[in-house]
């Protein structure tokens, strides 16, 4: 049977549709004028398959209360199993309305106001977001760049649990901003070092399907024993097959000491409820999408590494090849300008909208965050302005 061919190439207007890289440009930019490359979403079509299930969810005319049924738990730890090597029985399972809510509602259960979470930035802005905004207090074990590496330090990282005792840690496997996939030393390493100190590990697993390199992603809780006494593994299907709207995501704890009273609790207040399409479309795409995504794969490979060649042909401009997702860690240090030039720059001088790389915390001075999840030509286009406007400013700078 021939398969089908999906089509990344035709951009699709999202105006009008209430999108957020639209709707809130002009909270976080001033303006409204901007090609909107910040938000992490891509600009692709999604699977068919996943419409037509909800489309025919719709012939019936009755929209009442709806439980999740065997079927949709089974897509997802059929997934896992034959994506990931991850074996995950029913009861290690639970649904959470997104990653973001996921993690704010593990943070607000497993601690109290002024308790200390760890992080490692330059990491996902919202980690920063939620420890702060729940009154929690962020610790921090920064990454160290080495060229286009990000390593950890694992010796600060155990000194830092010694000295400052934090009850939790929030682990981005694989990474967000840089694209990277940690390797089983270091994910092995994180969770020991977790479990010796009684630290609860959240590892933020939403990227972990979109590997765009031969490297396999190392789900935490698999990585070894410890690893199975503390983590708590946060995922879901809104970036792998675009769709977020449907806030669909899901917690997997394998140690019924922290798995129990937390679900219970998400249980009580109805937290663990999906709405009606979020069951439809993630069990679509978990069971029908998966050829969809090994095509898309490819094409975000070969999107990143084209950005990539023509970032770093640009005077003072250097991109880092993510190994997972669609995003592209850019540094512009080298044009010699204060991180809000930079921005000016982007806005200015290319008229796009990029996520800024200090909210992504210590070590995101300088750098943006490029989503490169769109079709080629709009993706050459937005790289078309920013060589146009690097290239007027060492014009301008030369004057």
């Amino acid at each position: 049977m021939t398969k089908t061919k999906y089509d990344f190439d035709t951009p699709v207007d999202r105006r009008g549709t209430g999108a957020t890289l639209y709707e809130e440009m002009e909270m976080k930019f001033g303006r409204t004028d901007l090609t909107p490359l910040w938000i992490a979403d891509m600009g692709f079509a999604v699977c068919p398959e996943i419409t037509e299930a909800l489309r025919r969810r719709l012939d019936n005319p009755v929209f009442g209360y709806t439980t999740p049924t065997a079927e949709f738990w089974d897509s997802i730890m059929g997934w896992m199993k034959r994506r990931h090597g991850l074996s995950l029985r029913r009861e290690e399972l639970d649904f959470v309305p997104g990653v973001k809510k996921g993690i704010g509602l593990m943070i607000n259960y497993f601690t109290k106001p002024g308790d200390k979470i760890l992080i490692q930035p330059p990491v996902y802005h919202s980690f920063h977001s939620l420890i702060s905004g729940n009154n929690r207090v962020a610790v921090h074990n920064p990454l160290v760049r080495r060229g286009d590496d990000y390593l950890m330090d694992l010796e600060a990282l155990e000194e830092t649990c010694r000295r400052e005792r934090p009850v939790m840690m929030l682990f981005c496997n694989p990474h967000n901003p840089v694209g990277m996939q940690w390797g089983l030393d270091i994910v092995r390493a994180v969770a020991k070092i977790c479990q010796r100190y009684g630290i609860i590990l959240i590892s933020d697993e939403i990227y972990g399907d979109m590997m765009l390199t031969d490297k396999p992603h190392i789900p935490t809780l698999c990585s070894c024993p410890e690893a199975e006494e503390v983590t708590i593994t946060i995922g879901a299907p809104s970036k792998t097959f675009n769709i977020p709207g449907f806030a669909a995501a899901w917690v997997a704890i394998r140690n019924p000491k922290l798995r129990d009273g937390f679900f219970k609790w998400l249980l009580t207040s109805e937290f663990n409820t999906p709405p009606m399409e979020a069951i439809i479309a993630a069990q679509a795409a978990y069971t029908y999408a998966e050829d969809w995504l090994d095509q898309l794969l490819p094409y975000l490979r070969d999107n990143a590494l084209h950005a990539v060649e023509r970032l770093n042909a640009m005077e003072g401009v250097h991109a880092i090849m993510p190994e997972s997702g669609f995003c592209v860690w850019t540094d512009f240090a080298g044009l010699g300008l204060t991180h809000a030039q930079v921005m000016d720059l982007m806005a200015d001088g290319a008229g796009l909208a990029v996520s800024s790389g200090v909210t992504f915390g210590d070590g995101g001075e300088g750098f943006i965050r490029l989503n490169t999840g769109v079709a080629r030509c709009e993706l050459d286009a937005a790289l078309d302005c920013i060589e146009r406007a690097v290239n007027n400013f060492h014009h301008n700078k030369k004057k």
